[in-house]
């Protein structure tokens, strides 16, 4: 939804990725081809992608799942923070996107990390849970369809153990969430997953502006 962090200005912004980001040649590679790919405002910002592989480090995370995967950049973000035996299920319906993707976790050597499930999410973490998977999960990323976001929330706080992080993007939808006028399915899904969070004692919960909008969820 936004190439940098929202309202942020620009020469700020280039500033807080030159001393904060730390971002990886491949993944700085995979950012710019995906800037010919349509729909490239999806893929999350670089200071974006260096809190998450920040966050894989603090949680010391082995298994994370990822909900709606585009062309990769969050995934390899992930993957490369994570152990040499942890990995990512990662969730996502479109062919082409994805693979470009592929290629990029293979560049990286880390393709033997994430395991990509291609097909409808909500379907895909319903056979997890059937599988006994709840709890077995120590970190979510969801940044997928909106009006699923509500399904996705409740399936992956049921996949992760006690302690385990759900980061949710786009929880700002670019200040959309805060114009009473839009009343589109998008943003009202946001908001009501939003408003949903704020109440929801299962979760501790903040909020961060960075990119546009990331929600961090921890189970408790």
């Amino acid at each position: 939804m936004s190439s940098r962090t929202l309202n942020l200005p620009e020469a700020l912004s280039d500033y807080v990725r030159d001393v904060a980001a730390r971002e990886p040649p491949i993944l700085a590679k995979l950012r710019a081809e995906t800037q010919g790919v349509q729909y490239s405002m999806m893929q999350i910002t670089p200071e974006q992608g260096a809190l998450m592989r920040l966050l894989i480090e603090l949680t010391a995370a082995r298994r994370t799942l990822e909900v709606g995967v585009y062309t990769g950049y969050s995934s390899l973000a992930v993957a490369l923070a994570l152990p040499p035996d942890g990995r990512i299920v990662a969730c996502d319906v479109n062919e082409e996107w994805t693979g470009i993707a592929r290629r990029y976790w293979r560049e990286a050597g880390v393709e033997g990390k994430i395991d990509l499930r291609l097909g409808p999410a909500v379907a895909t973490l319903d056979r997890l849970l059937a599988a006994g998977e709840a709890g077995g999960f120590d970190f979510a990323f969801i940044d997928a369809d909106k009006p699923n976001y509500e399904r996705y929330y409740e399936r992956c706080l049921e996949l992760v153990r006690s302690g385990g992080l759900i980061a949710i993007d786009n929880v700002l939808w670019g200040g959309s969430v805060a114009e009473p006028t839009d009343t589109s399915a998008m943003t009202e899904a946001i908001r009501a997953l939003n408003r949903k969070l704020r109440d929801d004692d299962r979760v501790s919960l903040a909020l961060v502006p960075i990119g546009d909008g990331l929600t961090l969820a921890r189970k408790r």
